[in-house]
């Protein structure tokens, strides 16, 4: 069955990359394209305004709305489809405890897919730190993550994520952002490192050092149709569930 999808922040960097991945798969139909400027065309799609989204969701009946926006349009949007019945599926970083806290209401009503990261690469990167961190018990722990130029929210949503994980099988540590004049480290900390340049879609490098020896779990996506990819795998799958909070990697499982 075709899924009906709908995809807001059309004219951006990732709204774009969904929408051309969207055109050469034949499991979805994008029946709606929005952004805060309308008016355009995006791979032969028209792209109307994002004002209008309730009267539009209603009107075109999508299944599944994927988002990669901002915070504040993440919560309207999401909002939107939890009066209209659509689910969400949505990439945007950079929300803050209020907007999952939001996002988690919107769940009550329609299922709803959050990643921070939609590439099956860094689902595998995950898996391996959450196996390194606890083998390599006491090794000192920096993450580094680049960025294109224009990208807002720092560190990136999935470094956030990925310390979660380190978290989760070693404890709470402190962390150590970026390092100036005399910064020693300190015992059980994690250094955590922001770069941002050119037009890079996105690397994430977790370094674990000690016992004389060191080991780099390094992921770099060479496209940002990596994660548009994932994220209409995310939809093709979500289509059809019941209301709750879903993970990509359920999806990938």
């Amino acid at each position: 069955m075709t899924v009906r999808v709908a995809v807001t922040g059309a004219t951006g960097r990732m709204g774009g990359e969904v929408l051309a991945a969207a055109a050469d798969r034949d499991d979805v139909d994008v029946v709606l394209a929005v952004s805060r400027s309308a008016g355009e065309t995006v791979e032969g799609v028209a792209v109307e305004a994002a004002a209008d989204l309730p009267e539009l969701l209603a009107e075109r009946d999508p299944d599944v709305l994927v988002d990669f926006t901002g915070p504040e349009s993440c919560i309207e949007y999401a909002a939107a489809c939890a009066e209209a019945g659509v689910a969400v599926v949505s990439g945007t970083t950079g929300l803050g405890d209020d907007g999952f806290d939001a996002l988690r209401e919107v769940a009550a009503d329609v299922p709803v897919l959050y990643a921070s990261n939609f590439s099956r690469g860094i689902a595998a990167l995950r898996r391996a730190v959450r196996e390194a961190v606890p083998a390599l018990d006491g090794y000192d722990i920096e993450l580094t993550e680049t960025h294109h130029n224009a990208k807002r929210d720092a560190p990136s949503g999935t470094a956030l994520t990925i310390l979660e994980d380190i978290d989760d099988v070693r404890g709470a540590a402190e962390r150590v952002h970026g390092r100036e004049g005399e910064a020693p480290r300190t015992e059980g900390e994690v250094g955590v490192h922001a770069r941002r340049a050119g037009d890079i879609a996105g690397e994430h490098e977790v370094l674990l050092a000690g016992n004389h020896e060191s080991l780099s779990l390094t992921h770099r996506a060479g496209s940002r149709g990596v994660f548009a990819a994932g994220a209409l795998d995310a939809a093709a799958w979500l289509s059809g569930r019941d209301a709750g909070w879903y993970d990509f990697t359920e999806v990938l499982e």
